[in-house]
């Protein structure tokens, strides 16, 4: 290599003439030829600013959302159905039968009206899927069309019971939030509400229900509406939980809080801690 440093046996440059005064820019010596500086040498564009992390306490309003609760009628259904009322949303109630629904919302008043399953749901823009586990495959295939494009938010406990008490079935898909998910390919399926107990969520006489609620999706802004919704009752919080293939562990949970309620005659709940 010629010219240059390092090379084995460096020339010397022709004989250039004498200027007075300092060196023409472009030479700095034998051997040694400058490059014009640029502007990229000169100014150095800093690296991009991470942005924040995003808070995730900081949660949409779903106050103006209409919730609808498919199996309204149910212990459960209803009870979620009148906390949410309680609250301030607009809640309707779905049931197989237009008329029991209709009958449940007049009695728990606070403005919840009543429809059948696919009115509820195609009026609704997040619907609680609070059927009888044994019913839930075929009342969400029936349901497909009008669920399309709907937050979903499956809260059903596939259990079975026996002389020893309850215990989690074993589901084909997974869970029922992942069943609930092949079934509804066009909705945005999310799992939460586990586990509450209908005697408190019923009891008018309670103000707070004290318990955080686990949430899972697969979708952040999904999980966050639900959260978000959980919030809106009075105690509860929700606690993001994971992908919906976690979803077996919470649903069976259910089972020992359960066994937890009849040893000890409560209403258990649960309470995540450090969050």
């Amino acid at each position: 290599m010629e010219g240059t440093y390092g090379s084995a046996s460096p020339q010397l440059p022709p004989a250039r003439p004498r200027t007075r005064g300092r060196r023409p820019f472009d030479s700095a010596g034998p051997g040694v030829t400058l490059a014009p500086m640029t502007s990229t040498d000169s100014t150095q564009t800093p690296p991009a600013a991470k942005a924040p992390a995003k808070d995730p306490w900081d949660l949409p309003d779903v106050s103006g959302l209409v919730v609808g609760v498919l199996g309204g009628t149910g212990d459960q259904g209803r009870g979620l159905a009148y906390r949410l009322a309680r609250a301030g949303q607009k809640v309707i109630i779905g049931s197989r039968a237009a008329d029991r629904a209709r009958a449940a919302a007049e009695e728990l008043g606070l403005g919840v009206e009543g429809a059948d399953n696919s009115e509820c749901a195609r009026r609704s823009d997040i619907v609680i899927i609070a059927v009888p586990w044994e019913g839930h495959a075929k009342t969400l295939e029936a349901l497909r069309e009008d669920l399309a494009g709907k937050l979903v938010i499956d809260c059903v406990n596939p259990l079975g019971f026996d002389k020893q008490g309850a215990y989690a079935l074993q589901v084909e898909e997974g869970s029922a939030a992942q069943q609930a998910a092949a079934l509804l390919p066009d909705s945005r399926v999310t799992a939460a509400f586990h586990h509450l107990s209908a005697v408190l969520l019923q009891d008018e006489s309670i103000d707070e229900i004290d318990t955080d609620v686990m949430v899972l999706g697969e979708v952040r802004a999904d999980t966050d509406l639900v959260q978000a919704l959980a919030a809106r009752i009075p105690g509860m919080r929700g606690v993001f939980a994971g992908r919906l293939r976690n979803a077996h562990q919470v649903e069976s949970l259910v089972a020992n809080l359960i066994s937890t309620n009849r040893r000890y005659k409560a209403h258990a709940g649960l309470r995540v801690t450090d969050v």
